[in-house]
């Protein structure tokens, strides 16, 4: 009989970094069992692991496919009752939007944490079990309950909503911007095409127009500023609109809000006119996963904008 003492934390391996040994030309790719994570882990006295090992890839060639695969796996995690917590090894490169999907998904009070490294498993002082042990631990603890989805990386724990990365080798690898949690609920968003444009001084419509002939449900304009572009733009995103595709404003600025506060020239006023929505605090990569669960999710248009505004 289990003991009502013990904790249970699912331990689900991706690959990425933290499992990943340097091939003899130098490359570091995915090669540690997960078994190896149980074996090594320094768990508290009072928590059982159980392993999901299930998969192993750099986070970089992750598609939606396999983001939906492990908020599945978690979803799968906690439906059993004894299970406790889980904690998710994953690459660095784009945890961030994996963390975010998951807690779009996550309406259980039980703490889902991701965690990773910036070092591979066979550097001479990885960052890998250190991080492994934290995370266990902030799974495990009933003070993580309710928080949502959240990343602990470096001795410092962010939530997932407004997460990313800034820095591609600091052992204190992430940050956080503030927002505002809500859930959406489960639904897969492999095969929803949304795509970034990154915009810049002279940016033409070149690449609106192209993903929008790939067949792309949403853009999201990683804009100027507080969310600002010129003219040409402003005119590819009404056309944009108007052969029915959601098209979300950012920013490319690491902090602040986005507003629509210009016009006349392009502007973010300018951009609210020709149909765009305003992404308030999360960035683009985030603004990307969360258009893509909103548009799988056949959201109307006057809710995702809620959500943005919102988030």
């Amino acid at each position: 009989m289990r003991d009502v003492a013990t904790k249970t934390i699912v331990v689900v391996t991706t690959g990425g970094t933290i499992a990943g040994t340097a091939s003899p030309d130098g490359a570091i790719h995915p090669t540690v069992d997960g078994s190896a994570f149980i074996a090594n882990a320094k768990a508290p006295a009072d928590v059982d692991l159980r392993l999901h090992d299930l998969m192993s890839t750099d986070s970089a060639r992750m598609s939606f496919v396999e983001m939906d695969s492990i908020a599945a796996a978690v979803a799968t995690a906690m439906a059993d009752e004894s299970v406790d917590g889980v904690v998710i090894l994953h690459g660095t490169d784009t945890m961030q939007e994996t963390a975010m999907l998951v807690d779009l998904q996550h309406d259980d009070a039980r703490p889902v944490v991701f965690t990773g490294a910036q070092r591979p498993a066979d550097h001479s002082e990885p960052d890998g079990p250190g991080n492994l042990t934290a995370a266990i631990a902030l799974a495990a603890d009933v003070e993580s309950r309710g928080r949502g989805v959240l990343i602990s990386f470096g001795d410092e724990v962010v939530p997932a909503r407004g997460a990313r990365k800034v820095h591609t080798t600091d052992l204190r690898g992430f940050d956080g911007t503030a927002a505002a949690r809500k859930v959406l609920g489960r639904c897969a968003i492999a095969g929803t095409r949304v795509d970034i444009v990154t915009l810049y001084p002279g940016v033409d419509a070149t690449a609106i127009d192209a993903y929008v002939a790939a067949g792309a449900s949403g853009l999201v304009l990683e804009a100027m500023g507080s969310g600002n572009a010129n003219p040409t733009v402003v005119d590819a995103v009404r056309r944009s609109v108007a052969a029915g595709v959601t098209v979300v404003v950012t920013s490319r600025v690491h902090e602040g809000p986005v507003a629509a506060t210009y016009g006349g020239g392009g502007g973010g006023v300018d951009l609210v006119a020709a149909g765009a929505l305003v992404s308030t605090n999360l960035r683009a990569s985030q603004s990307r996963i969360l258009l893509a669960a909103l548009l799988a999710h056949k959201s109307p248009q006057a809710d995702i904008a809620d959500w943005f505004s919102a988030s």
